[in-house]
């Protein structure tokens, strides 16, 4: 397969934590308590204080569902390996790459490959769960093989 499974589960966490970042920052900023500013934002910035309210609760929402994807995808067995498609397996197709664990899309690899990052929610999980090797699957109306589960 030569994809590395360590460095793609580095990856999703990297961008895991850049999301984490980004809506801690975004929910800083409307608080306030950014360390540029300093100040309690003028609430004629956002409209009103209702509007504000309304971004800061979406954000803390947001937050909060991305923290639940670290700990998801922390706690995934990277390790163990199945011949069947799971959670925390790397499903190789003839034109994809597709890594179980949490719906972050598309992470580039070093190697250049792209790898679809899906959760166990998604559609084309609901196709792949329980496949092996070999085995078929329709999505998007085309039927696809596997080719590998790591």
């Amino acid at each position: 397969m030569g994809l590395n499974k360590e460095e793609l589960f580095y990856n999703c966490m990297d961008e895991v934590n850049r999301r984490i970042n980004l809506y801690r920052q975004k929910l800083d900023t409307i608080s306030g308590e950014n360390e540029e500013n300093k100040f309690h934002p003028d609430f004629d910035e956002y409209g009103n204080k209702g509007e504000m309210l309304t971004e800061y609760e979406e954000n803390s929402t947001n937050l909060d569902r991305v923290q639940k994807m670290k700990e998801t995808l922390a706690n995934l067995d990277m390790t163990h390996r199945s011949e069947t498609v799971r959670p925390g397996s790397v499903v190789e197709t003839r034109n994809s790459y597709y890594f179980v664990s949490v719906p972050l899309g598309e992470i580039d690899m070093d190697s250049g490959r792209k790898v679809y990052a899906i959760s166990t929610d998604s559609p084309i999980y609901q196709q792949l769960e329980g496949k092996k090797a070999g085995e078929k699957f329709t999505f998007n109306e085309s039927e696809v093989e596997i080719e590998k589960v790591l």
